[in-house]
């Protein structure tokens, strides 16, 4: 699947690449204009009717740029749970509302979870015993270290009185799909993360001089240089698995396995070009702080990397 659409993907990178180096604050309706919100959705509602492999490509440049939107809740999540219901009106009018920005889409998935884009959504998907029910949103925002996310927890206080959306096939593995999804979206951030700190950092100890040379030539710098792109190589051979397995809908361990790796490595590689860029590395100037936060916060969403290895290893009991 990467291969047939390498040059596809590779196109999608570069303009999105480019859109989000503007600001890091990228407003909604031209992420809407750009068509990113209806990647997902079928062409006879509106959409353009890609996979979630074309999903993470943008994932992970907003990672790359840490970009403050609500792309993960308002369409990662969004779209990927109204696709999982049966048809029906209320589903398809979602689906075309979501592709068109007439509407912004929340969901829960767990109770008591911190809630991506809850704030400032119109309505609320919330996924609980086996069904989804929309509501009107009644948020209170959440303050958490990474100014770049709005998380926010969700009452849900007489959605009982809420028609039911049914799922299309069995409600445990649809919603463990969506959760699959949810870990991968959030690994794609993370993987971003680490590219664009490694860039950073090669970039900088080419041109910071110590002792009349560049502290790139330090055989300490090189190591500590080559771990990261290690720890990245590996990250984007589990994302690419976990991807796949997200398009083609399977339930297997890719997810949890790129979550768990691909997250902590993030934080690692954010903490390490803090490091190599000394006491600028520090300063609010650097923006590298933007970044470790940002990922600090990706390793906890949606399932923390303990979480997920013992998912793993009950694998093999």
């Amino acid at each position: 699947m990467a291969h047939e659409f390498e040059e596809f993907h590779e196109e999608l990178r570069s303009v999105a690449g480019d859109l989000l180096a503007k600001e890091r604050s990228v407003d909604w309706s031209a992420i809407v204009d750009a068509g990113w919100t209806g990647l997902e959705v079928p062409e006879a509602l509106g959409g353009a009717g890609a996979t979630f492999a074309e999903t993470a490509v943008i994932c992970e440049e907003m990672g790359r740029a840490a970009s403050a939107t609500s792309y993960l809740g308002s369409a990662v999540l969004a779209v990927g749970t109204l696709k999982a219901l049966q048809p029906s009106d209320i589903r398809d009018r979602l689906l075309a509302d979501v592709a068109s920005g007439a509407v912004r889409v929340a969901v829960v998935l767990e109770s008591n979870q911190f809630v991506p884009d809850a704030d400032g959504a119109d309505r609320i998907l919330v996924v609980a015993d086996g069904a989804v029910r929309v509501a009107e949103p009644t948020v209170i925002p959440l303050p958490v270290v990474d100014e770049t996310r709005r998380l926010a927890t969700v009452s849900t206080d007489g959605l009982e009185n809420r028609e039911a959306l049914r799922f299309d096939g069995d409600p445990k593995e649809e919603v463990r799909r969506l959760r699959d999804r949810a870990a991968v979206a959030v690994a794609c951030d993370s993987l971003g993360i680490s590219e664009a700190m490694l860039s950073a950092t090669v970039s900088y100890v080419k041109v910071r001089h110590q002792f009349g040379r560049p502290i790139g030539s330090f055989q300490a710098v090189k190591h500590a240089c080559a771990d990261m792109l290690v720890q990245i190589s590996v990250s984007r051979q589990l994302v690419g698995a976990a991807v796949e397995s997200v398009a083609l809908e399977r339930c297997d361990a890719a997810a949890a396995m790129a979550k768990s790796y691909v997250c902590s490595a993030a934080v690692n590689v954010a903490g390490k070009a803090m490091q190599l860029h000394g006491g600028i590395g520090y300063t609010w100037e650097s923006g590298i702080h933007t970044y470790l936060k940002r990922a600090t916060l990706n390793r906890s969403l949606f399932g923390s990397p303990a979480e997920h290895r013992k998912q793993l290893v009950q694998r093999y009991l």
